[in-house]
């Protein structure tokens, strides 16, 4: 079977759905066709993160990241409104526990400003008149901050693709990429064959790999990062959103305490690394996956460089009180028993040759293709963003050939 589109995108998380929205919107009556493994939208980092709509304020000033986050956090409460999606601006409260944290919670009140969101700094009183059982030193409020379930909101931007005709395919796993200068052709795992005039490559998790089928050298690779989380068996306890002042050394936020849109509790995630893409949990190996990881020069660099980190981290990982004391650090009163596991995240993080951790958004061009090779949280925030300044690029790829 064999059939054509203008634009084939590749990934039915939030990103790829989108970009393909985006581009319906950008130039109606373009053919757009997105292949997704799974099937249904939304399985993985989408549909398995904790559903915070972030501020863009941990975030370099004038990084992708930041535009996208503040611009994006903006656009989601919108769409959201607009759609009937369940949602919140709840505001979060950043804490201090430690006085050597308070030096980055300074810094991160002038990033906030730097990007253009509104700051509130909280001396203790003010702490606990937002979370009573929270303890910490200082905080910063940062109002900006929201909830929702991204996974709703994939599923109704996969509607209105198919509202303005575009085409959503379950089931098809990407097998094969041939590109020439009159097109792409793109092969399913089922046999069938997709033709069209430029290709995104939004497949997140193994975004990687699809450029390697394409053709093209990303210059990084995907190292997966597990997040595991535990549900709080008294929710209680926290009213809203609650974070660490976080490292500036790692991409990763902390273990955090996120009430979620249906009135739930969860803290985490930690980062551990995964020892397959889809690696939910310690018995989930992939033994060519885990090959490749440990294959990748960089994978050694981080090793090297951040033991340290990574030994805390799966010791939380693997002991669930060592996990209860890292908690306790914003949540005095918490004990093991108020833990209940909940369902783990993979983080799709982009690791360079010389172990740099990619920090911002990675996007990629190449001959009627567009390659986005780093998209983790805040991603879901900033998708809307995200997804016009890819179409556009797919957009000028086509049109640069007409």
């Amino acid at each position: 079977m064999s059939d054509g589109c203008d634009v084939v995108v590749i990934g039915g998380g939030i990103v790829g759905l989108s970009t393909a929205y985006a581009i319906t919107r950008l130039a109606p009556g373009t053919r757009v066709t997105v292949l997704e493994k799974e099937p249904g939208p939304a399985r993985h980092q989408t549909g398995r993160n904790s559903g915070v709509i972030h501020s863009g304020i941990y975030y370099r000033p004038g990084s992708l990241k930041a535009r996208f986050a503040v611009q994006g956090a903006a656009e989601m409460v919108k769409f959201c409104t607009e759609h009937d999606i369940p949602h919140q601006v709840t505001g979060k409260l950043i804490v201090a526990t430690d006085r050597a944290e308070l030096p980055r919670l300074h810094a991160l009140v002038q990033r906030g400003r730097e990007n253009g969101i509104p700051v509130r700094e909280l001396g203790p009183a003010q702490l606990t008149e937002y979370e009573p059982y929270v303890g910490g030193l200082a905080a910063i409020r940062v109002g900006t901050t929201g909830i929702v379930d991204y996974g709703q909101v994939a599923s109704r931007l996969a509607d209105l693709l198919t509202d303005a005709g575009a085409e959503v395919r379950y089931g098809a796993e990407v097998s094969l990429i041939s590109r020439r200068a009159s097109g792409i052709a793109v092969r399913t795992a089922d046999g069938a064959v997709l033709r069209a005039r430029a290709l995104v490559n939004c497949a997140g998790l193994h975004c990687d790999r699809v450029a390697r089928l394409a053709g093209d050298d990303p210059a990084m690779r995907i190292v997966p990062f597990r997040g595991e989380y535990y549900e709080l068996g008294r929710p209680e306890l926290v009213r809203g959103l609650v974070y660490p002042v976080p490292d500036p050394a790692f991409p990763f936020l902390g273990v955090h305490l996120t009430r979620g849109i249906d009135g739930s509790v969860h803290l985490g995630p930690n980062a551990v690394p995964a020892l397959a893409r889809e690696g939910y949990g310690w018995s989930a190996v992939h033994p060519r996956e885990l090959a490749g990881t440990l294959s990748w020069p960089g994978s050694w660099q981080i090793a090297r460089r951040h033991w340290r980190y990574g030994a805390g981290e799966l010791h939380r990982s693997l002991s669930k009180r060592a996990f209860t004391q890292a908690a306790r650090r914003l949540l005095p009163d918490v004990t093991e028993a108020d833990l209940c596991p909940a369902p783990a995240g993979v983080r799709a993080q982009a690791v360079l040759r010389d172990g740099t951790l990619a920090d911002d958004f990675l996007i990629r061009e190449a001959p009627r293709t567009v390659h986005v090779l780093n998209a983790p949280s805040p991603a879901a925030t900033a998708s809307l963003p995200i997804g016009r300044e890819v179409a556009r690029r797919a957009l000028a790829a086509i049109e640069a050939r007409v």
